[in-house]
């Protein structure tokens, strides 16, 4: 946590992904390739601290205003963007475990993060292919219906159970389906990627 005169800046590195949205973006405020200190909140103004901390897929960087001016709220709409050959990006009121987790997140679909639930970018070295356009469903959720907590429990030795209404949008921003309630595979090996199809016991999958 690092605090500036107009905000105070989280990082969770244990969420990180490397995206680089924040050195690419304010490399003045988020120093890359630098020892000792990396963030520095008055580099900047805090709209852009901000705008960084809103293009964070992974949530790993969170601002606190202390100006007087509105912090980060819940979307206007629920979603989770699967990524080719990569992980899920969730937008949404997010709890974890039951833990509030902030509206960003990255979790895990092949199996292979040391990180879990969230991913760690081991689908790189990996090798994990899974495509980010599955086919599309038919759904009677409406874009305005997608509001409200939504809760991911991952299930032991098994799939990612979510609940709360919410997108799924493929890589391209095309609507996937939308659900109240589904269960995504995190063992890698589902036939209907993003979705389980229950193959985590016969791979024996394991995960808490």
């Amino acid at each position: 946590m690092v605090e500036g005169e107009k905000a105070t800046v989280s990082f969770d590195g244990h969420r990180c992904i490397h995206a680089r949205r924040c050195v690419m973006g304010e490399p003045q405020a988020f120093k890359a390739n630098v020892k000792g200190p990396w963030i520095d909140p008055d580099a900047t103004d805090v709209e852009a601290l901000m705008r960084i901390a809103h293009n964070c897929p992974s949530g790993a960087i969170h601002v606190t205003r202390k100006d007087g001016g509105a912090n980060e709220g819940p979307p206007a709409a629920n979603v989770v963007i699967v990524r080719e050959n990569g992980p899920l990006a969730f937008h949404a009121d997010l709890r974890i475990n039951g833990e509030e987790v902030g509206f960003r997140a990255t979790l895990c679909r092949c199996g292979l993060s040391r990180r879990k639930p969230y991913c760690d970018n081991s689908h790189i070295k990996g090798g994990f292919v899974a495509t980010g356009e599955p086919a599309s469903k038919e759904t009677e959720l409406k874009i305005t219906d997608l509001v409200g907590a939504v809760e991911v429990q991952p299930v032991r030795n098994g799939p990612l159970m979510v609940t709360g209404k919410l997108e799924v949008e493929s890589g391209t921003g095309r609507c996937v389906d939308r659900a109240e309630k589904t269960w995504f595979c995190r063992c890698g090996h589902s036939s209907k990627k993003p979705f389980c199809d229950g193959t985590h016991k016969a791979v024996g999958f394991q995960a808490p």
